[in-house]
C-alpha cells in the first residue's frame, strides 16, 4: 500500500505542517473515523468536537483555526481546507489508476487508432477506424464500436457501451453501466400496432462531462444529441433523443429528459425531475426534486419546484393547504348544509 509523507501531502495542497512533516498516511478519512495512518479535514464547524478526540495521523485545518484544547493529530494549515482536500482526493484517485497497458485480451481492431499511455483493461472492445486519445483509461467489458471518437484524459468504466458514431470529448469521465448512443425512443403508430423508426444519428458528448452509473444517453434520429461541455449526469439519468444539454447543467439521480428538449446552460435538476418533449429551459434554471414539466421555462434563473413547476413560496404554501385540504372540504360541507337550511 502506498503512503506519502506529510511534507509530501503540503506540496501537492499548498500547505505547512506544524507537527512532525516526516510522519506518513496511507489513506484519507473522516474526522469521525480517523485512525492511524489517515488523513482526514475539517471544513465544517460541526465537525470541530472531532478534531479533538480523533485518532487520525493529520488533519487539513484552515490557516485561521486555534485549537481550544490538545491535538494528538498533527495539522496541515491551508487557505481553504475543503478545496485542499478535494485537490487531495484528485491525487489520490491518480495515483490508484492502473498503469498504462494494453491487455492481450482486449478485442483491438487494427483499424483502431490507440493514443500514448493508455490503459485498455481484459474483454475490452474496440471496433473498426475508433479513435482513442491520451492517457485514457477504458477498463474491462467496455465496448466502442465502429467510428468513435474518444479525446485525451478520458475515463470509461467496466461494461460501458457506446455505439457506433459516437463522440466523447477529453476530460470526460463515464461510469460503470451506462450506454451511450442506444436507439431514440422513436415509433409510429400503425393499425394498432408500432412501426419502429429508425435512429440514424449520434450522440456527441463535449469535454469534460461526466456521467453516473447506468445513465443512458440515446443517439438522435437524425442529427445528434449533445451533452455540452462541463455538464455532470448523475446516475440513473435518460437523455432521449436530439436533446441538448447545456454547458455546466447538472442533473441529480432519474432525471428524465423526454426527445427534442432544449436545456439551458447552469441549469440544475433534483432527483426524478421529469422534462417533458419539445420544451426549452431557460439557462440558470433550478429545479426541486420530483418537478414534472409540462411546458417550456423561458424566464433566466428561476428557481422552481412541484408538478407543474411554480415559485417555492407559493408550492411551499400550496402544500400546507393540501395538507389541510380534508378539514377545508369538511367545513365546507357544514357550510352548506347552513346555508341550505
Amino acid at each position: 500500500m502506498q503512503s506519502f509523507t506529510l511534507k509530501q501531502v503540503a506540496e501537492v495542497i499548498g500547505g505547512k505542517v506544524e507537527g512532525d512533516e516526516h510522519d506518513t498516511i496511507y489513506t484519507l478519512c473522516k474526522i469521525e473515523d480517523g485512525h492511524k495512518g489517515g488523513l482526514s479535514f475539517l471544513a465544517n464547524p460541526k465537525y470541530l468536537p472531532y478534531v479533538y478526540t480523533t485518532n487520525a495521523t493529520a488533519i487539513i485545518v484552515s490557516d485561521e483555526f486555534i485549537a481550544e484544547q490538545p491535538i494528538s493529530a498533527t495539522l496541515i494549515r491551508v487557505k481553504d481546507p475543503y478545496s485542499a482536500f478535494a485537490k487531495l482526493l484528485t491525487f489520490y484517485d491518480e495515483q490508484t489508476k492502473p498503469a498504462a497497458n494494453i491487455s492481450d485480451k482486449a478485442d483491438i481492431s487494427a483499424t483502431a487508432v490507440i493514443g500514448k499511455n493508455v490503459y485498455v483493461g481484459a474483454f475490452a472492445v474496440i471496433g473498426d477506424d475508433v479513435s482513442i486519445g491520451d492517457n485514457c483509461f477504458i477498463y474491462p467489458h467496455t465496448v466502442i464500436s465502429n467510428h468513435c471518437t474518444v479525446g485525451n484524459n478520458t475515463t470509461i468504466y467496466a461494461g460501458v457501451k457506446i455505439y457506433a458514431g459516437c463522440t466523447v470529448g477529453s476530460g470526460c469521465i463515464i461510469h460503470a453501466g451506462a450506454v451511450i448512443g442506444a436507439d431514440g425512443f422513436g415509433f409510429a403508430p400503425n393499425n394498432g400496432t408500432y412501426d419502429k423508426i429508425p435512429q440514424i444519428g449520434n450522440v456527441i458528448i463535449k469535454d469534460h462531462v461526466e456521467i453516473g452509473a447506468n445513465t443512458c444517453v440515446d443517439k438522435a434520429t437524425m442529427g445528434a444529441t449533445v451533452i455540452e461541455e462541463g455538464v455532470k449526469l448523475d446516475n440513473l439519468i435518460q437523455i432521449a433523443h436530439n436533446v441538448t444539454v447545456g454547458k455546466n447543467t447538472i442533473m441529480a439521480s432519474q432525471v428524465g429528459i423526454s426527445g427534442s428538449a432544449k436545456i439551458g446552460e447552469n441549469c440544475m435538476f433534483g432527483g426524478q425531475v421529469g422534462v417533458a418533449g419539445h420544451l426549452s429551459i431557460a439557462n440558470g434554471t433550478k429545479l426541486g426534486a420530483q418537478s414534472g414539466v409540462p411546458g417550456s421555462i423561458k424566464k433566466e434563473n428561476t428557481t422552481l419546484l412541484g408538478s407543474p413547476p411554480i415559485d417555492p413560496l407559493v408550492f411551499m404554501r400550496s402544500v400546507v393547504h393540501f395538507k389541510n385540504l380534508d378539514d377545508i372540504v369538511k367545513r365546507l360541507k357544514a357550510v352548506e348544509e347552513i346555508v341550505n337550511c
